[in-house]
This record gives C-alpha cells, sequence and structure tokens, in this order.
C-alpha cells in the first residue's frame, strides 16, 4: 500500500532467518555479551584508533529521541591530559571513600567489587573516552533546540559503545566520577554539553580479576 510522508522515507526490509537460526543466533549473542566484564586491570598495549573510532560509530547508530542523537564522544589519547584526568578524578574519589562522601548504604553495596578511590588505570590504558550529553542543541545563530529524551538516549548509545568494543576483544569500564565537571573543563566542552560517562578503553591485562559475580536469571528479570 502506498503511503504518502510529508518527509524523505525510504524502504526499511530487515533481513529474516528461519526460526531455529533466529533462536542460535539470540543465543550466540547473549552467550557472547555475558563474557563481558568491567575491568580495572589494564594493559598498556597500543589499541588501533581505529577500533576506537568504529566502536564509536557503532554508538552512533544507536537510537534517539526525535533522532536527535545527543551525543559527543571525546578521544583522549594525550599522555599527559589523561594524567590530568586522573588526578582530577582521584580527588573526587578520594571525597567519596576516605572524605566520608560515600553513605554507609553505597559503601555496602560497592563492598564487593572491592573498588577503591585508586583510578590508576586511567593512565596505563591507551585511551580515555568521554561521552558527553547534549543538554540542548546550538543553532549557528546561537539560539537553542530543545532536546528530548537525553539520557535514555545517551545510555543506549553508551551500551552500543561497551558492546562494540567487547566485540574486537578490547575492554573497558565505566567510571562515573562524582561530580563531573573537570571532565568537560579538561576536554574543553561548551556548555550544553555535561559529562555522562567516562570510559578507559584497552586491553585488560594478562593478569586481570574481576569480581565473581552471579547475574539474574530470566527468571527474576522478565515480568
Amino acid at each position: 500500500m502506498a503511503r504518502e510522508h510529508s518527509h524523505p522515507f525510504i524502504p526499511y526490509r530487515p533481513t529474516r532467518y528461519p526460526e531455529a537460526e533466529m533462536a542460535e543466533r539470540g543465543r550466540r549473542f547473549y552467550e557472547h555479551l555475558d563474557r563481558r566484564r568491567s575491568v580495572r586491570f589494564f594493559s598498556d598495549e597500543p589499541v588501533p584508533r581505529e577500533c576506537v573510532d568504529l566502536a564509536v560509530m557503532a554508538a552512533n547508530t544507536a537510537p534517539s529521541g526525535a533522532h536527535q542523537q545527543p551525543w559527543k564522544f571525546i578521544v583522549v589519547g594525550d599522555p599527559e591530559t589523561r594524567k590530568r584526568i586522573r588526578e582530577a578524578a582521584e580527588i573526587e574519589e578520594r571525597q567519596n571513600y576516605e572524605g566520608g562522601r560515600l553513605t554507609p548504604e553505597w559503601r555496602e553495596a560497592l563492598a564487593h567489587l572491592e573498588t577503591t578511590s585508586d583510578k590508576s588505570y586511567l593512565e596505563t590504558v591507551p585511551w580515555l573516552v568521554v561521552c558527553f550529553a547534549e543538554k540542548y542543541g546550538v543553532r549557528p545563530d546561537g539560539s537553542r533546540v530543545k532536546h528530548y529524551y537525553v539520557n535514555e538516549s545517551v545510555g543506549i548509545a553508551c551500551g552500543f559503545f561497551i558492546a562494540a568494543l567487547h566485540e574486537m576483544g578490547l575492554s573497558t569500564l565505566t567510571h562515573t566520577p562524582n561530580p563531573m565537571a573537570f571532565l568537560a573543563e579538561i576536554c574543553g566542552r561548551p556548555a550544553n554539553e555535561r559529562p555522562y560517562i567516562l570510559f578507559p578503553v584497552g586491553y585488560a591485562a594478562p593478569d586481570a580479576e574481576v569480581p565473581d559475580l552471579v547475574r539474574k536469571p530470566l527468571s527474576e528479570v522478565l515480568g
């Protein structure tokens, strides 16, 4: 049936698979993602910049409110800038862990992860990628464009980014130091952008360890 549109539309015919293959593909994808872990022990081995760019390209395919794509991914490879980010992050984290900013409930929730204010991995990894959320857009004349569902949109994009890194054999961590305003300053970002997640990107160290976590079974996450 022919449809009339006020804006450009194009045909979309996604690939369809036999039911048995659908389930097998879904199972392989799940098992692949289930092997992913957040890493805090990284190698300093170089990683091709192309791989980071490809992960950002994958993130940029995420759905977003009104297709406004309210995200910016800033890639930091310069050692001095990575050092500045580490130092600033640790100042905030020391306030959390040693300065009493973490509530007892928060400390209890984090205990099994054994996290500390030491963020030395921010200097070890070859790349830091900072995702910024655009609170609003800016037209060439300086006027603002309202953005919709910013947190939801940027969160989905970051999920795609993580999955793409894992697909390439790279590791990362969703680091969210609080507050994160120092990232906007160090990265020289405009006022309409706020730091969302800081991703260290690299290979896991040969002796890396991760908490022995068990994910919730399907019966607990499927309502």
